[in-house]
Order: structure tokens, then C-alpha cells, then sequence
């Protein structure tokens, strides 16, 4: 199955920039299985493929993709999706939740990209479309280093550098020259404040109250982070 022919067989376009994505390799995860990690991942860290190294992020493949939007259109999926809306499935959460380019919201050639929770019948709003995504996936990676993990600070600052360098030229000058000034500054810790008064220690490039200024200052969108019934029947 192409994207080509997803598109004809399900009734959309694609954006322009994920055709450029695909073209250039950009795709290109392999199949995922148990040595995935072992033996597919080392071969892409040099020049990572879409956001290979971001935060609960899984990129599907065109075999997945098509198989995923198989059971979302499927009138007996669990989730009951309502058939007027249509949610096309580029990568998925570790949870199974799935990132989706949301067609039937298209405006003025932008498609909006959300998140599908399949637990819960709700469709979040993520960016206006795929370019902008991107950019606030990149710098919410930068804004917290994996250290559950143990990702040292060298690791983390060449993961970014070369995630940098295979994704600058899908992003507008002015956001690529921002990343590429953050990945200048030393890595910082900074606390993040939860509800009662707690707090969750954090370690990035930049605190989470520099990434909501940044997002609200270069990629401002009125329905990030609203969220959507997707199914009549919830």
C-alpha cells in the first residue's frame, strides 16, 4: 500500500510536507518487532528519521498506517468513531494513542494534527498543521532530557544536534535558527509545578514556561490542547 493509494482509497490528500517527509526518507522506520531497538534503531540515530528520538512518540509505518486506519473506519472498532470525521494515523503512543492528521477540519490548506486517545472518547487538538507540530515536538524534546532513561548530557546534546540536522530544512528559517540557539545554551534543571502545591524536577535547554512562550509567540493556534468528543456514541 502507497500513500498514493491510501489517498484514493480513503478520500484525502495528504499534506505537501509529509509527501516531502516520505520522499526523502524521512519515514523510513523499518517494521517494528522485539530487536527493533536493537538492531534497526543504532542505524538511524546518525540521521534520525521524523522525530526518532522525541518524547512517547512512535512513527508508523505506511504498512501500519493503513492498517490503522482500517480499524479506525471499521464500524465494529471499539471506539465507535463518528464516520463524518476523518482521522488519518501517522504515529501512535507507546499507550496505543494515536497521532492523526485531523482531514475533515482542513482550512486554507492547513491540516490540523491531533491526538486520538483511545481510552477515552476525546480527540485533542496538537498544532494547525504537520510543519508546526514538529517544531513544538522538537522543542519539547529539548525542554526535558530523558534522565528516567539515564540519557547523559552528552547523549542528549547529540541526539538533538542530529535530529537538527535532518529536520532544519522541513522547518521555517526562523523556527530552525530558534532550535538551533537553544542547542547552544547549557542544560539547565528547573522544577515544573503540579497541583497541592507540588512540584516535578526537570533537566532541558529551556524551562516549560520559555516552551509555552515560544509556541504561543512563533506557532500561536487558537484550539491547541482543546479537545473534541470523536464518537456519538460516548
Amino acid at each position: 500500500m502507497t500513500l498514493s493509494e491510501m489517498e484514493r482509497q480513503h478520500g484525502f490528500t495528504y499534506p505537501a510536507l509529509y509527501r516531502q517527509l516520505e520522499r526523502d526518507g524521512m519515514l523510513a522506520v523499518g517494521e517494528y518487532g522485539p530487536d527493533w531497538y536493537k538492531l534497526v534503531y543504532p542505524t538511524l540515530t546518525e540521521r534520525p528519521t521524523l522525530l526518532l528520538h522525541a518524547d512517547d512518540f512512535e512513527l508508523l509505518s505506511v504498512k501500519a498506517v493503513a492498517a490503522a486506519m482500517e480499524e479506525l473506519a471499521d464500524p465494529d472498532d471499539y471506539r465507535q468513531i463518528d464516520p463524518a470525521l476523518r482521522f488519518i494515523p501517522f504515529a501512535q503512543t507507546g499507550a496505543g494513542d494515536h497521532y492523526c492528521f485531523f482531514a475533515s477540519s482542513r482550512h486554507a490548506g492547513e491540516m490540523p494534527v491531533v491526538l486520538l486517545w483511545h481510552d477515552q472518547n476525546e480527540a485533542q487538538y496538537l498544532a494547525k498543521n504537520l510543519q508546526d507540530f514538529v517544531f513544538h515536538m522538537l522543542l519539547s524534546s529539548m525542554a526535558d532530557q530523558d534522565t528516567y532513561n539515564e540519557v547523559s548530557d552528552e547523549e542528549f546534546k547529540e541526539q538533538l544536534a542530529n535530529t537538527l540536522g535532518t529536520h532544519a530544512r522541513y522547518l521555517t528559517p526562523e523556527q530552525a535558527q530558534i532550535l538551533q540557539t537553544l542547542l547552544a545554551r547549557d542544560i539547565i534543571d528547573y522544577d515544573v509545578p503540579l497541583p497541592k502545591g507540588r512540584k516535578e524536577a526537570h533537566r532541558g535547554l529551556l524551562t516549560d514556561v520559555e516552551l509555552a512562550g515560544l509556541r504561543e509567540d512563533l506557532i500561536p493556534y487558537e484550539k491547541f490542547d482543546h479537545c473534541f468528543a470523536y464518537s456519538a456514541a460516548g
